[in-house]
Parts: structure tokens; C-alpha cells; sequence
């Protein structure tokens, strides 16, 4: 964390330790109302964090990609590392700092449990669509191509190739 500390012998300490209050402040449960701009709000709300674009200007200049959080003392910035999460206040989505660039609402895991059941996991094979038989039934097939083609839409199962 980009956290200020406090030094031995230093004089006025709460400058250093309320500046630690205030990004504690933004970042504790961060939230922004925006998508990455370059250009800063002109009338930021108090509290609320901003995420800076890939070319910032005017205040943010400097700053690109970064999180602009308004506090009482202005704008404060701080670098995001990998993995950093805050939430978009508008929709509840979450805006993830991975590979240099802010990304909203993706998710990256193993597997996704409800009540403790395992729901989505790995992409499986690739399944064939339907061939062959003595008795086509064109109907049945065509709803099997359409589940096939929305579970490979989804990344539950491989293209076939």
C-alpha cells in the first residue's frame, strides 16, 4: 500500500498520520461512479473515488490509470496494484486494476459454488452435434444445436474444431 509513515523525530506527525487517514478513508471499501476518464469531474462528490483514464489531464495529468479519490484537502491520488477492486456505485459491478487496465465486472475463478453446490467449474470437451441415426428427428436437433451453441457461447464446453 502507498500508505504514508510516520518518521522518528518528525516533526508534525498528524500531517503524515491524517494524510494515512484520508486514503485509509477513500480506499477502505472503495467506490466510484465512473468509467475511466481522462478529464476530471467538474464537481466530484466528497468521499467518492474516480478512476483515472490512459491519458489524464488538467489535475489527474500524471496520474494515468490511477484512482483519484475527492477529499476535503483536493485530490488524492494513489497507483493501483494487480488486483485492486473498487465498485461501480451505479451498478454494483466491480472494476478490477489487472494487466495495466481497469476491466468491470469480470471475474476470474476456479469454480462457482451456490449453497455449497458447485454450479460452473472448467470448460469441458467439445460435443459433437447431433449426426447419423435411423430416425432423424429434425425438431430434437435443432433445440440440441441451440443448447450446444449457447453452452459454447458461454465457455461451459469447447468449440468443436
Amino acid at each position: 500500500m502507498q500508505l504514508p509513515f510516520l518518521s522518528a523525530g518528525q516533526a508534525q506527525k498528524e500531517i503524515t498520520h491524517n494524510e494515512a487517514l484520508n486514503l485509509i478513508d477513500s480506499l477502505l471499501q472503495a467506490c466510484t461512479a465512473n468509467a475511466p476518464a481522462d478529464t476530471p469531474p467538474t464537481s466530484p462528490e466528497f468521499g467518492l473515488c474516480y478512476l483515472c483514464g490512459a491519458e489524464p489531464s488538467g489535475a489527474w495529468a500524471g496520474h494515468a490509470n490511477g484512482l483519484a479519490c475527492w477529499t476535503m484537502g483536493g485530490w488524492r491520488f494513489v497507483d493501483p496494484f494487480e488486483g485492486f477492486v473498487v465498485v461501480d456505485r451505479a451498478t454494483g459491478r466491480s472494476w478490477r486494476f489487472a494487466l495495466g487496465q481497469w476491466s468491470l465486472g469480470v471475474i476470474n475463478a476456479n469454480e462457482i459454488q451456490i449453497g455449497g453446490l458447485k454450479v460452473v467449474g472448467s470448460q469441458q470437451p467439445a460435443i459433437a452435434g447431433a449426426s447419423g441415426g435411423a430416425m432423424v428427428d429434425v425438431q430434437a436437433r435443432s433445440v440440441l444445436a441451440l443448447v450446444l451453441g449457447a453452452l459454447r457461447s458461454h465457455g461451459l464446453i469447447a468449440a468443436t474444431g
